[in-house]
């Protein structure tokens, strides 16, 4: 098995290997596992795989999880239907830089993402590398932040739009976790810049270290919080995908965030995600 680097920071296309037959083969799994530790982001072409291969893959590296907001498919529980139309102009939530799920304990381990139908022009999605990120900040800025912890909301995002009783079920349901700013990849021991627009506060910034005055708590800790969100917005840490039907693209949960673009109303675009459940940050 062969990848081909889409850039220098993160992502590569798989050509010539079917989906469906590396869900009934455990050595193509190996393969497959190792080039996503290596690139993060793996891209397969032309894959015509039914929704139960498409889930038999996935569940080789994990079990599946459902989302809380975002409907499933009835017959395979864990395939969450993204479907955007122009009857639903106001559903935004993935054009912003994000991680899935690190309001959960345990953030997704990855996600296996399939092109249903998408629009002729626009619609890409972009991933960006945040061990990368992390390496390239400044030395002060690591030290700065190398204990602090933060936490990470489903009820100020998804929950938003929501009337308060369902925002406040949603919350009581998912209670905001709480993450280390910056994690340890379980498996490559890479540092991982570890906020992102789920991410709401620091929750140990309010020390003698770091606040001389009230005030400084919340100008300091927000204006340090939004440098770090930004990180993922810097071009050379980035790859951008443009999607044809039957494209499926995987990426490593937690050293990635991503940003779906929504320039294609009033155009359908339908994919199909089944998400990894992963494992606690450290």
């Amino acid at each position: 098995m062969r990848a081909q680097p889409l850039t220098c920071a993160i992502g590569a296309v798989v050509p010539d290997v079917n989906l469906g037959a590396a869900s009934r083969d455990p050595a193509l799994i190996a393969e497959i596992r190792g080039l996503l530790l290596e690139h993060k982001v793996l891209f397969f072409r032309d894959q015509d795989i039914t929704r139960a291969e498409h889930v038999a893959f996935a569940r080789h590296f994990g079990e599946l999880e459902d989302h809380p907001v975002a409907g499933s498919d009835p017959d395979h529980p864990g395939l969450v239907r993204i479907y955007k139309s122009p009857e639903t102009p106001n559903d935004r939530y993935e054009n912003s830089w994000h991680c899935d799920a690190t309001w959960r304990e345990k953030p997704p381990f990855g996600c296996v993402l399939r092109c249903v139908e998408c629009p002729p022009v626009g619609g890409d999605t972009m991933w960006a590398n945040m061990a990368l990120a992390y390496a390239k900040l400044p030395e002060r800025v690591k030290e700065q932040i190398a204990g602090l912890r933060a936490r990470h909301s489903i009820e100020a995002s998804f929950g938003g739009a929501m009337p308060i009783d369902k925002r406040l079920a949603l919350k009581a349901q998912f209670p905001d976790a709480e993450h280390p700013v910056v994690r340890t990849h379980p498996e490559t021991g890479e540092k991982i810049l570890f906020v992102n627009a789920f991410t709401t506060h620091f929750t140990n910034f309010h020390t003698a270290a770091n606040v001389r005055y009230g005030q400084d708590y919340t100008q300091g800790a927000a204006a340090l919080l939004q440098y770090l969100i930004n990180q993922a917005m810097i071009p050379e840490y980035q790859v951008r995908w443009r999607w044809r039907p039957n494209d499926v693209a995987m990426w490593d949960n937690r050293c990635t965030q991503h940003y779906a673009v929504m320039d294609y109303p009033p155009c359908d675009r339908k994919m199909e995600r089944a998400g990894i459940v992963g494992e606690a940050t450290y």
